[in-house]
């Protein structure tokens, strides 16, 4: 070996430290997962059948009650209409200000006896944020029906976008047959429910405040009327006509919007089939926490509403009391080390999918971000040399958050990529030298 060859070996093997990068991936996985530690289950009041809760930013489970049990979604159908047609609005093929035409199947005359409304009538001039609107607030069949025209020209091909939106989160039991929730054969899961909402919100946040925050909406208006319609009150006792002129103010149907601090969204559901159902979103003090009940309780609407109401207080309440988010995003980090007895000589190691955000335990003494932060500790735990070729994804150390001695949550940290064995001239000299770094270590 030349000596010259030699030097310049030996000086590449003492210049490879070990350095810390920002790490610039989103390692923020959208399927549900459990607290990364142990809690003693909690004893809740939750009359629902079926319940989950939530928290937003990373997805960790803290209740749950009969979550799989499948059960038609009602309502809570229009949030998955709502996302594809905000997936649509996103690409730039509708906007929010366009007049979309009415068909007929379209109109509240021709919905099925006692579907929820926002009054859609012939001849009206509407705006798809208008019909967003009427979906989100008046929980509006009519309005899903025209949506589901506009965005795709029939009702199949529409609700294929549904499933197909469904499919792509693996969400196995959600299906649906049409898109505002009347019909029993729409089936989802209290679990499945609750990570599309995520979803939904996580990729439209402004429809949190643009469309599901807002307390009521009158539709239809004098700029929404037909050509040679005039503003007046009309008799729907014996039937909804064609035309329709009344003006209709209607309040959110989420019964806790306006009433429980911090909520804003999301959407209630009820038929027969499927009991009363809520999809609630709290957010205090930049923490947000969802829950869904599905198979409420109750002989009438006020007596549905009244469960909605404990249930979801009950469920946040708790969540708001005992956890707040948080920021671990500085402690996520990727490494670099030395890999002997390979060609690249360096191995980056990465974390495993992790959020970036902590479901703290709160106490007494720790119940808000700033105090949280003087407690929380890290171990970064792996050697700084390895010895042979490593696969991708090979598990060489973690990284650990500790709150004192205790392990809140521990992320392990994997081979980037598969390096490739050093050919067999240079491997006596890379064993040489590896063993002197673990003897020096």
């Amino acid at each position: 070996m030349p000596v010259s060859m030699f030097v310049y070996r030996w000086n590449s093997y003492r210049n490879i430290e070990t350095v810390s990068y920002p790490v610039s991936e989103d390692y923020e996985d959208m399927i549900l997962s459990p607290l990364p530690y142990k809690i003693n289950p909690p004893e809740l009041n939750v009359g629902a059948e079926s319940a989950i809760l939530i928290n937003y930013s990373n997805g960790n489970i803290l209740y749950e009650k009969n979550a799989d049990e499948i059960i038609p979604p009602a309502s809570m159908t229009k949030l998955f209409c709502m996302y594809v047609v905000e997936e649509e609005i996103a690409k730039g093929k509708f906007s929010y200000n366009q007049i979309v035409p009415l068909m007929p199947k379209s109109w509240a005359c021709n919905m099925p006896p006692h579907s929820s409304l926002m009054f859609l009538g012939k001849g009206q001039v509407v705006t798809m944020e208008e019909l967003l609107l009427g979906l989100s607030i008046c929980s509006g069949n009519d309005a899903a029906y025209a949506l589901a025209y506009t965005v795709c020209g029939s009702m199949e091909l529409f609700v294929e976008r549904m499933n197909q939106v469904a499919d792509s989160l693996g969400l196995k039991n959600t299906h649906f047959v049409e898109s505002s929730g009347y019909s029993e054969l729409n089936t989802t899961t209290a679990r499945e429910m609750a990570e599309f909402a995520r979803v939904y919100i996580k990729r439209h946040p402004q429809s949190i405040e643009r469309f599901h925050s807002k307390k009521s909406f009158t539709y239809p208006q004098k700029k929404n009327l037909a050509p040679g319609d005039v503003l007046e009150a009309q008799d729907f006792s014996n039937g909804i006509p064609e035309h329709i002129t009344m003006p209709v103010t209607q309040m959110n149907t989420n019964p806790l919007l306006g009433k429980y601090e911090g909520c804003d969204g999301l959407k209630t559901g009820y038929i027969d089939e499927s009991g009363y159902n809520l999809a609630l979103t709290v957010c205090r003090d930049g923490n947000r926490f969802i829950s869904v009940t599905m198979r409420g309780k109750g002989n009438n609407t006020r007596e549905g509403q009244a469960g909605r109401i404990a249930d979801g207080m009950e469920l946040m309440d708790w969540a708001f009391y005992n956890f707040c988010d948080a920021d671990i995003s500085d402690y996520i980090k990727c490494f670099s080390i030395k890999n002997f007895g390979t060609k690249e000589k360096t191995l980056k190691l990465i974390p495993e999918k992790a959020p970036k955000t902590l479901t703290f335990p709160k106490t007494d003494e720790l119940n808000s971000r700033d105090e949280i932060k003087n407690v929380l500790s890290v171990e970064y735990e792996f050697s700084d040399a390895v010895y042979g070729a490593v696969e991708a994804g090979t598990e060489l150390g973690s990284i650990k958050i500790l709150i004192g001695k205790h392990i809140l949550q521990e992320i392990k940290l994997q081979s980037e990529k598969t390096t490739v064995r050093e050919t067999p001239v240079w491997l006596p000299f890379d064993r040489f030298i590896y063993k002197l770094q673990k003897k020096a270590s």
